[in-house]
């Protein structure tokens, strides 16, 4: 049977309002579709010690050392009380229930090694500021890279060995762990997001990366630390330092290398330094306030908008080329190395992708020039016309009628594309002087571009339009109000509650004892006004009575259930 702690927790949840039950709920992790009848299968679940052993694996060190207090007596006023009072692991005076008092003596607090290794040597500001501007850089490529092909992830959902080797070897990570770490980075920041089994860039990544180098430090900085968890927290907001944290959660033993993982991650992203302690710029944001953003930008490499277009159809900038114009320079030509003094590649396909993509050679001639420090070389022109005089041979767009229709200038050019095996999906099939399929237009106009034909898109009313293929994350929508979650078993809680709580709860004792067939001794009110007890062995219930072997005498009694005053187990 439940014991009182059971019954006293059913009445506290009978008196909470709808929101503060929810959030209870919610920070308990209760599935919104348990099959909870009452508030007194509510109490019992939530004291279940299964249920608590979860939930004491959440509280941070002052939660767990407030719960300890409330073992001797009651928890001290604060924050730490309120927070184990929402959660229902002590009543409002502070006291801890019973199974719960049971589970925080059984579980045993974990308490972190003490570090073995010396402190590591302080680093330079300077230094410091070169680690910030290449994990931006990184992170940027990254997103590149998983822009022109989504990253995959494996079943724990970290990043592939394949997509680790491919980032390696593009030079956007020096090895596996920066991988790794800049791409958890880019997701905590809300730049990445993993969709089944793929990493996506989100609209948010897309447009971080035409952001300046100090913009995108700065906002992955400032969501690197709104992710940090209360635990490693002062009551105001400031961070404790990083060498205390694997004792943030003490009864969590996954918490160490959670810690670990939060702390490389500031290290990579240059929040903090080589011995944990804030970099120059972030001492104020360790305390609760914003970083001193000039002190970092002062130390970082210039931005350059000019590039040096030569012959031999490269580009070079002569230092770190502002993000917005690396982007669209990335779009019609192949990035070759990465330093402060990048260099990029035009080719005949390079110009093909950024015409497919929309760009004329009107767009990439005035965009070269306003870019180049040594005008436009004359063999980058030539292939900018060859180019856009090849581009445009077919056009692909709707016809009006829920098919797609391609038409081209060049007959000999559709008849190859009708034979041509790699479209043999699309099933074209002549229509006077033009091809037609069911495919929608996107889907076939890009499998056109991929087979290198020279392709653009059209509206039906003939007019071009660009494309875009980049998948982009479906990001969800915020986590739902907790009030909403769990409307439904709300109400059914709601629903089963009675006036007479006592009486109710006396009922479900009787019912779990006939059940076991339990001893129980059962104190009555008789008829004079005074109470006897009987010590039975429970075997039915029905009627408005309750039956039971009374084994002293060998007799079965029924007692009226509602003459009985209380009970206890035997």
């Amino acid at each position: 049977m439940a014991g009182p702690s059971a019954r006293t927790l059913a009445h506290e949840l009978a008196g909470r309002d709808d929101r503060s039950l929810a959030a209870l709920l919610g920070a308990r992790r209760i599935a919104p579709g348990s099959d909870w009848n009452d508030a007194f299968d509510a109490a019992e679940h939530l004291l279940d010690p299964s249920s608590i052993a979860r939930a004491l694996k959440e509280l941070t060190a002052a939660e767990a050392d407030a719960l300890a207090s409330a073992l001797e007596g009651t928890a001290p006023p604060g924050a730490a009380r309120d927070a184990l009072a929402e959660r229902a692991l002590v009543d409002a005076e502070g006291r801890a229930w019973d199974s719960v008092a049971d589970a925080f003596r059984t579980t045993g607090r974990f308490s972190p090694p003490a570090p073995s290794a010396p402190a590591p040597a302080q680093e330079t500001a300077e230094a410091a500021a070169e680690r910030a501007f290449t994990a931006s850089a990184s992170l940027a490529d990254v997103l590149h890279a998983a822009l022109a092909a989504p990253l995959g992830r494996i079943g724990s959902g970290t990043l592939g060995a394949v997509d680790r080797r491919r980032l390696i070897e593009a030079g956007a990570v020096e090895d596996a762990a920066a991988a790794d770490e800049l791409v958890a980075i880019g997701e905590t920041a809300g730049l990445l997001f993993a969709e089944d089994r793929s990493i996506l860039v989100t609209s948010a990544g897309v447009d971080w990366l035409s952001s300046s180098t100090l913009a995108r430090w700065a906002e992955v900085a400032e969501r690197l630390l709104a992710a940090l968890p209360a635990g490693i927290r002062s009551t105001g907001g400031a961070l404790t330092p990083v060498a205390s944290w694997a004792g943030a959660y003490p009864f969590d033993p996954a918490w160490p290398a959670q810690a670990d993982a939060f702390a490389g991650l500031l290290h990579r992203w240059a929040v903090t330094g080589v011995d944990g302690a804030p970099s120059t710029w972030m001492g104020s944001a360790f305390g609760g306030g914003t970083p001193d953003l000039d002190a970092l930008a002062s130390r970082l490499p210039p931005e350059v908008d000019r590039v040096y277009l030569q012959n031999d159809l490269t580009a070079i900038a002569p230092g770190a080329l502002a993000p917005h114009l690396d982007v669209r320079l990335r779009s019609m030509a192949r990035r070759e190395s990465r330093a402060q003094a990048s260099s990029y590649r035009f080719s005949a396909e390079t110009l093909a992708d950024a015409l497919t993509a929309g760009e004329t050679a009107d767009s990439l001639r005035s965009f070269l020039l306003g870019l180049s420090l040594t005008g436009l070389p004359q063999p980058l022109a030539y292939e900018i016309e060859r180019s856009a005089g090849r581009h445009g041979a077919l056009r692909v767009g709707p016809d009006g009628s829920g098919r797609t229709r391609i038409t081209s200038a060049d007959p000999a050019l559709l008849e190859t594309i009708a034979v041509d095996q790699a479209l043999r999906p699309l099933g074209l099939v002549p229509d006077g002087d033009a091809l037609i399929t069911r495919t929608s237009p996107d889907t076939a106009f890009w499998m056109i571009a991929d087979a290198r034909y020279p392709v653009v898109a059209v509206d039906v009313d003939g007019s071009r339009r660009a494309l875009d293929r980049h998948r982009l994350a479906r990001i969800p929508a915020e986590d739902p109000d907790p009030a909403e979650v769990y409307a439904d078993l709300i109400a059914r809680l709601r629903a089963a509650q009675s006036g007479d709580a006592d009486a109710a709860w006396l009922g479900r004792e009787l019912e779990q004892a006939v059940r076991g067939r339990a001893t129980i001794a059962v104190t009555v009110l008789l008829p004079d006004g005074i109470e006897r007890e009987f010590v039975v062995e429970a075997t039915g219930l029905g009627g408005g009575r309750l039956r039971g072997l009374d084994r002293t005498v060998d007799v079965e009694r029924t007692l009226p259930v509602s003459s009985i005053v209380r009970l206890r187990a035997v």
